[in-house]
């Protein structure tokens, strides 16, 4: 039998629908119990309508700064994920180009990406 690991989100929303908290478990993270996030995206492809499904949350505290280190840290990601599931690391160099040129523009240093 294949095994089956679980990822967990919990938003605690106020009246207005505005995340108030993002809690996230999951079984092979390394950690027990549930961590705490300010933002999240999630995507998604779907099988059968071959179409980008996504969920793009973030609480009140998370500021604009770390929005932006956020967004770069993504794109980072991305470039290096694309790269491993493509083998196509001129494209990778491109993603990670314009994620540069994005911390350049935002001024951000140190982000550890």
């Amino acid at each position: 039998m294949n095994k089956v690991s679980k990822i967990k989100f919990l938003i605690e929303l106020d009246a207005n629908k505005i995340p108030q908290k993002i809690h996230w478990q999951a079984d092979d993270a390394g950690f027990d119990g549930f961590k705490e996030a300010k933002s999240m995206l999630l995507s998604l492809w779907d099988k059968h309508e071959l179409v980008t499904l996504g969920m793009d949350l973030w609480t009140k505290e998370m500021t604009i700064e770390e929005m932006n280190i956020h967004y770069h840290q993504i794109l980072v990601r991305m470039a290096e994920s694309y790269t491993r599931a493509t083998q196509n690391p001129e494209i990778e160099f491109m993603i990670k180009k314009f994620a540069a040129e994005l911390a350049h523009k935002l001024n951000i240093f140190n982000t550890g990406n």
